[in-house]
């Protein structure tokens, strides 16, 4: 009898502490099914992955009201979808920007990865709370454009340089369902999902230096910025860390040279901010490794011997943050540490091994 009595009163407690989440929608499909994704973790809701709970419910009428029950107290983000094809998961495309109508919480419609801060509605003890929603296209007809301004930073290694080098560039991001371009980085996506995808990419390469930079490269001739292209495999992992595997070449013919590059990735979710750390190596094949750091023969001096490298590795470890000022504009700002291969680091062209960069920019998503 006492044992009754306990679990009665635990299940009493239970449904008393528990809330009630509801919703509508004002623009209802007349037919079909909707999924509800709920969250209560602010990395798992920024890469829309691993929910809290998920619910599916048929369309019943226009104006029909979904409720969700059993919640214990705590913040929530809501993420409801039209299951257009059936299937169960909410299709999207290459990066990850979903292809069904969706609606967040709050009537929150971001234009980059979703602020778990700005969608989340707090459920108190026993209470009740509803929501009025609108699904919404994400892409629309012709995917999300962003116009800007950016700034590219990046220190030089070279001896007696007199300083770093800057670069102010218009920035231009476009999302679409295989085309992506942002700022001076462009990828194409041939095959794959948002978790697997082989994709053609191009990247714009600086100029690693100009002879007028210091006594040291006087004579040796200007290395010209130029565009590197070729194909990238990206994978998501476990904890949601992702993987990226690239071959590039110089499109160009400036340098006739390639590069190869693997890292990883991981956001992190704080507010209104993201956060994305990253780590990589980077190859370079001697072609390139010389062009930027060796001293070719011709262009010895008795102050600055011939000097050749062999193929070579740079590691590097970055940080990129996105931060939400509105839904609309959001300021990009990253930064990196990079770590020359000893060989280029022996190059009497060079005074310190390592180089950092930065990059920032300032955009508005139509």
């Amino acid at each position: 009898m006492r044992f009754t009595l306990i679990l009665l009163g635990l299940l009493f407690s239970h449904s008393t502490l528990a809330g009630i989440l509801s919703f509508s929608l004002s623009n209802s499909p007349d037919s079909g099914a909707l999924v509800v994704n709920i969250y209560n973790d602010a990395n798992s809701f920024g890469d829309l992955r691993e929910p809290y709970q998920r619910h599916r419910f048929e369309i019943a009428a226009s104006d029909a009201r979904y409720t969700l029950k059993g919640l214990p107290p705590g913040d929530y983000a809501l993420l409801i979808y039209h299951d257009e094809n059936r299937n169960g998961e909410l299709d999207q495309n290459f990066v990850g920007i979903p292809r069904e109508p969706i609606a967040l919480s709050n009537n929150y419609l971001p234009k980059g990865p979703p602020s778990f801060s700005r969608a989340s509605i707090s459920v108190e003890s026993g209470g009740a709370v509803h929501q009025e929603l609108t699904l919404s296209r994400l892409m629309g007809e012709r995917g999300l454009f962003s116009v800007g301004m950016g700034t590219i930073v990046r220190s030089s290694p070279y001896v007696d340089s007199d300083g770093a080098r800057l670069l102010v560039i218009p920035t231009l991001v476009y999302f679409g369902e295989r085309l992506q371009v942002a700022g001076t980085v462009a990828n194409y996506n041939l095959a794959g999902s948002d978790r697997t995808r082989l994709t053609l990419v191009s990247e714009l390469r600086l100029g690693a230096y100009d002879e007028d930079d210091s006594p040291m490269l006087m004579g040796m001739g200007d290395r010209k910025t130029t565009i590197f292209g070729g194909m990238a495999l990206s994978s998501r992992l476990f904890w949601g860390i992702n993987s990226s595997v690239a071959y590039t070449h110089d499109l160009l013919g400036r340098v006739d040279a390639g590069r190869a590059r693997v890292g990883l990735s991981k956001g992190f979710q704080f507010g209104t901010w993201r956060v994305s750390p990253s780590v990589s190596a980077t190859w370079l094949d001697g072609t390139l490794a010389n062009y930027e750091y060796g001293v070719p023969l011709h262009q010895a001096t008795e102050w600055r011997p011939a000097y050749r490298i062999s193929d070579a590795v740079n590691y590097q470890g970055s940080i990129s943050v996105i931060y939400e000022i509105t839904p609309s504009w959001l300021a990009v700002i990253s930064t990196s540490y990079e770590t020359l291969d000893r060989k280029i680091a022996n190059s009497p062209l060079i005074d310190r091994r390592n180089m950092t960069s930065g990059f920032f920019a300032l955009t508005y998503t139509f």
